[in-house]
């Protein structure tokens, strides 16, 4: 496979996309829950959880991975990154990589049964994986039944006291005067890996969740919003909800709502692309199915003012689609990795690349 340059974006507007992974192809009934990395060398790993026999969210699960050195214009065969019980309904899944841009290193956090948190290494680009270790009693409380890392991406802290702490968006459910109640959380590493804690927790009615850091430092998570199914606040109900962090992730201001940012419920990719000076302006990403009630209509958006704003989207795939993740190339194009189909959102789990022109219809490049 070609090996993608890191120089400048290609001129014009481009738009390409390839099938990463089709249901019912190489032994496996569905696949679903994307995550994609870029590593310092420039590959791409694209993650997902291969469902043998069914598409339920538990049964006989493994966690996959694929490779491309070119782009995402093509990709290797898969690779089972850890599987458990052989034809056992052992869920594996949840992927959420983060990469330690010092060494290299791709870790990668993912849930047993949505009960334990394990977590593999690769060092060498993504072709090995590590032993899984369980870090389960760091990063969970006992009272906490079930447990979600991601999906999707976790993050490197760049600047301020906590520069270099590898951090992990993830969900929880618990009860709360007897009733079950979901909340994002994190966890964190501050020794490149080595060793995991817990961090703060969001208000009640939250769930999978990505976190950017700010221009300013500061952490701002992004969550599946289920005030209106579970909260009984349809006012606050079919937008996704936003709060900050100003320690690293220890704790979180309350809730807001971004009426902009519609959702059906679902998870949603939330991606920072560029950072002034090192390039013109900020800007972010934020990629989910726009739509209040279906999964349909996978749409990308920008912003340039830290998520207050979202003045330029685009519609990759208007029928139906759920689940996506977003990166950025060597080449400063943008990866959507993401699920669609015609009949159903899990037909098949595809890659779209393309340039800032095309995402804002000529109206932005990169200086």
């Amino acid at each position: 496979m070609r090996r993608l340059s890191s120089q400048a974006p290609p001129a014009g507007p481009l738009f390409e996309q390839t099938d990463v992974w089709v249901s019912g192809a190489d032994g496996y009934h569905t696949y679903r829950i994307p995550a994609i990395a870029r590593t310092p060398a420039g590959t791409l790993l694209a993650f997902c959880e291969g469902r043998k026999t069914s598409p339920r969210d538990h049964g006989d699960i493994d966690l996959l991975v694929k490779r491309s050195s070119d782009g995402g214009r093509t990709w290797s065969a898969q690779q089972i990154v850890y599987e458990e019980g052989g034809t056992a309904e052992i869920t594996i899944g949840n992927p959420c990589p983060v990469v330690e841009q010092a060494t290299g290193a791709v870790w990668l956090p993912f849930c047993r049964d949505n009960r334990r948190v394990l977590i593999t290494r690769s060092t060498d680009d993504g072709i090995r994986w590590s032993w899984p270790v369980e870090i389960t009693p760091y990063v969970k409380r006992p009272e906490w039944g079930w447990v979600a890392t991601g999906p999707g991406v976790g993050i490197q802290l760049a600047s301020g006291p906590h520069r270099g702490r590898l951090l992990i968006p993830c969900d929880h459910q618990t009860l709360s005067e007897g009733r079950p109640v979901k909340r994002s959380h994190v966890f964190y590493s501050d020794d490149h890996g080595r060793s995991w804690r817990l961090g703060g927790w969001v208000a009640d009615h939250t769930d999978e969740c990505q976190v950017v850091e700010t221009a300013g430092g500061d952490l701002l998570i992004n969550m599946r919003n289920y005030w209106e199914r579970d909260g009984g606040r349809p006012e606050r109900g079919g937008m996704r909800a936003i709060a900050y962090s100003r320690d690293g992730g220890d704790s979180w201001t309350g809730l807001s709502f971004d009426e902009t940012l519609i959702e059906p419920v679902c998870q949603a990719s939330f991606l920072r692309y560029t950072l002034a000076p090192a390039h013109d302006r900020n800007r972010l990403l934020f990629s989910n199915p726009a739509s209040r009630d279906k999964r349909v209509r996978l749409t990308v958006r920008l912003s340039y003012d830290e998520g207050a704003s979202w003045p330029v989207s685009r519609t990759i795939h208007e029928g139906p689609a759920a689940y996506s993740c977003l990166v950025v190339l060597a080449d400063q194009t943008i990866g959507c990795l993401y699920e669609r189909g015609d009949q159903h959102p899990y037909e098949k789990i595809c890659f779209a690349r393309f340039n800032l022109e095309w995402l804002s219809g000529g109206a932005d490049r990169l200086a």
